[in-house]
């Protein structure tokens, strides 16, 4: 790890991230990245992405659905959405309740698929199995407390797409607000093995109904078996995220929440509050960084909106007593789980040597077929 304070002189990542470089100018290997391998990807062509909804509607004729969208209320699965019914599709959408979505979320999802059309499927977690889940994660000292939700929304969204025969899963992720996040900052949600073991350790219920993927399903059965085929329509389009929000806004009603991931409450608490002040690092920074190499901010207002704060006092204080409120827990339990000691993914078992084995294979694959 880097002890000498640096920031990016053209993003404003900085030794948060303990494996960033700079090179002799102060540019960081987040903007290297973008540059060498990010960029060059990344083809904004409309007349692809018209080819690709066409070709969905195509395979999807005379089925009810000829594709599936996860929904949160976030602005860019609800984007997505909107570009949806604008090429004709008809997605199933799924929204996944974990049991922390905000009023404003809700409001946005009824909003959304009652303007456009669309069917609407929610899937409700078992609240007692996803709270000794997060408590787990929690007393587990890691930093990716966001895994139990994030793992259930995957998890349940390709177990609907299996129930109903659909190759395609339309998907919010994109180049222009999430090219940069450090691996350092996390770790795999999808990783069921970690999860088990943390659950195994420090839960006390058993997960019954609680979705989980094998990294079998994951990584072979789903894309090369049943060939699911991921599909990120906004890094086809100049996707500005402040331009999606007005036209949103105007056509759906749609109304925004304050941040990255804010639609949930847990991960408003989590992401502003939890992570800069227990781990030391914070999102924020990767979020305009991002928006910064997209064009989309330039690095003087990205300072600017790096030195707000994330959340008001007020506002943490509410989390706070919101948040042990919903797990059962006492505010000095809560205060006890802050101050235990940090660990990583690999003080726990994982299949990440098992990634990283697949990584390479389909790595040398790519090659020889080239």
């Amino acid at each position: 790890m880097n002890n000498t304070y640096q920031i990016c002189t053209r993003c404003i990542m900085d030794t948060t991230d303990p494996e960033i470089s700079f090179d002799d100018k102060g540019v960081c290997s987040h903007c290297k990245a973008f540059d060498s391998v990010i960029k060059p990807a990344w083809d904004k062509s409309e007349a692809k992405l018209r080819l690709i909804m066409n070709q969905i509607k195509a395979e999807g004729e005379g089925k009810p659905y000829d594709s599936i969208l996860g929904l949160s209320g976030g602005v860019d699965s609800s984007y997505v959405a909107m570009l949806a019914k604008e090429y004709n599709l008809r997605p199933l959408v799924v929204h996944v309740d974990a049991g922390w979505n905000s009023e404003i979320a809700v409001r946005n999802i009824e909003n959304i698929v009652k303007k456009l059309g669309f069917d609407l499927f929610t899937e409700v977690i078992n609240w007692e199995e996803m709270r000794d889940l997060q408590l787990s994660y929690f007393k587990s000292g890691v930093a990716n407390l966001d895994v139990p939700q994030d793992h259930a929304f995957f998890a349940a969204l390709y177990s609907f797409a299996l129930k109903h025969n659909i190759q395609y899963v339309l998907s919010g992720s994109n180049f222009a607000t999430e090219s940069v996040l450090p691996k350092a900052w996390g770790y795999d949600a999808m990783d069921s093995k970690q999860l088990k073991a943390i659950h195994s350790i420090f839960g006390t219920k058993k997960l019954k109904t609680y979705p989980t993927i094998s990294f079998f399903k994951m990584y072979i059965y789903f894309p090369y078996i049943k060939r699911f085929k991921i599909i990120k329509p906004l890094n086809y389009i100049e996707y500005d995220k402040n331009k999606a929000i007005l036209e949103m806004t105007e056509k759906l009603g749609w109304q925004y929440y304050g941040g990255k991931h804010y639609e949930s409450r847990f991960t408003r608490f989590f992401q502003g509050y939890l992570l800069p002040t227990r781990f030391g690092f914070d999102k924020k920074r990767a979020h305009l960084s991002s928006l910064v190499l997209a064009e989309q901010l330039t690095r003087d207002e990205a300072i600017v909106q790096m030195a707000e704060p994330n959340l008001p006092s007020e506002l943490v204080l509410e989390d706070s007593e919101f948040l042990c409120k919903k797990l059962g827990i006492t505010q000095d339990q809560f205060k006890h789980y802050l101050t235990m000691p940090l660990k990583t993914f690999r003080d726990y078992p994982s299949n990440y040597a098992l990634r990283q084995f697949m990584f390479r294979l389909r790595s040398f694959i790519r090659r020889l077929l080239k």
